[in-house]
């Protein structure tokens, strides 16, 4: 690839997400949205009128037979078809951009990492949150080591997801399509707190179903405690129960030598920010949260991940989130899952 050339995506999947991501690549100079693909009709997508010269495969398969000149496949499909779809364009010969989870199992997580070393292709997993101002300034705070020992982390998490997410007859709520609360709306935030403070252990914790006995296969809030590896201790209270709207995503961080707390309904205000010997720097301003009708969810940051993608295959970076650190999230939610559930 030449510097000179844009960088061809093809996207499967034409919900919200998959329609941000076509938009970014449309956007992007450097870029060429080359497909789109989805099992559903060109009538049925409401795909934006400037895509109707933008070919429309009806399935995985027949997009892969094309044989087109793509360079990368962005996954913006129901989360338990990530992995399988992944390496299904690994194996055909593509980069590949995975929206979160990589995967609902640590197993297959790990064979996206195979095959993508095998077949010498890089796995973007998207952690657009990572990209918010007060994540990149939280980041070379704690990395500077400012804050001196870590004693406690609290992350808080209470939104709301009702009927009129929880659609019959949407992937929403189903165990094998959906995975979990953790996976479709928390997973943003322990990644975020996997990338501060590294891996955890001695997980303990309670989940309950409070209002969606009706509408999912899977708990809608829980309490989650575990030890960080590196030291220090954590809590992880969640819920998508809240009355009305999205209520809180925060982060708080008791140091040695400080603390911290970054809040807002989507962890984009810093709060609270008292540190030995250090002055609060002004932060650019954050992205709005990412718009679904009546609902809102992390910030709308797509255009970095896809700058992200141009810059590694042009030799200019390298990943943000590499497939390794997607596995790490799919892992620790795992065992958070198990924890509650032995």
């Amino acid at each position: 690839m030449t510097k000179e050339s844009a960088v061809k995506f093809a996207v499967i999947g034409c919900g919200h997400i998959g329609k941000r991501h076509a938009e970014m690549i449309w956007q992007n100079q450097e870029s060429e949205l080359v497909a789109v693909c989805d099992i559903r009709p060109r009538e049925e997508l409401g795909l934006d009128p400037k895509y109707k010269d933008i070919p429309i495969y009806s399935g995985l398969s027949e997009l892969l037979n094309a044989k087109l000149d793509v360079d990368v496949i962005s996954i913006a499909t129901p989360n338990g078809l990530h992995a399988e779809q992944a390496l299904a364009c690994l194996n055909g010969g593509y980069h590949v951009v995975v929206e979160k989870p990589i995967g609902l199992k640590k197993t297959d997580a790990e064979k996206i990492i195979f095959t993508a070393l095998h077949k010498n292709k890089h796995v973007f997993a998207v952690m657009q949150n990572r990209y918010s101002p007060p994540s990149e300034w939280i980041k070379e705070l704690v990395d500077s080591g400012k804050l001196g020992r870590i004693n406690m982390v609290q992350i808080n998490c209470y939104w709301n997801r009702d009927e009129r997410y929880y659609k019959p007859g949407n992937w929403h709520g189903d165990k094998n399509l959906d995975g979990g609360t953790l996976f479709t709306q928390f997973s943003h935030f322990i990644d975020i707190m996997y990338w501060l403070f590294g891996d955890v252990e001695n997980i303990k914790g309670r989940m309950v179903d409070f209002n969606h006995h009706d509408s999912t296969d899977f708990e809608d809030s829980g309490i989650l405690s575990f030890d960080f590896t590196d030291g220090g201790m954590g809590v992880l209270n969640f819920s998508t129960s809240c009355w009305g709207t999205n209520f809180e995503s925060s982060l708080t961080v008791l140091g040695e030598k400080g603390t911290i707390k970054i809040g807002g309904q989507y962890m984009n205000e810093v709060e609270y920010c008292h540190v030995q010997d250090y002055e609060m720097p002004t932060l650019k301003a954050s992205n709005p949260p990412n718009d679904y009708g009546p609902y809102k969810g992390s910030a709308a940051n797509h255009v970095y991940i896809v700058q992200n993608v141009i810059d590694v295959l042009k030799g200019r970076a390298t990943i943000t989130t590499n497939a390794l650190e997607g596995l790490k999230v799919v892992d620790i939610i795992e065992r958070m899952y198990k924890a509650v559930n032995e």
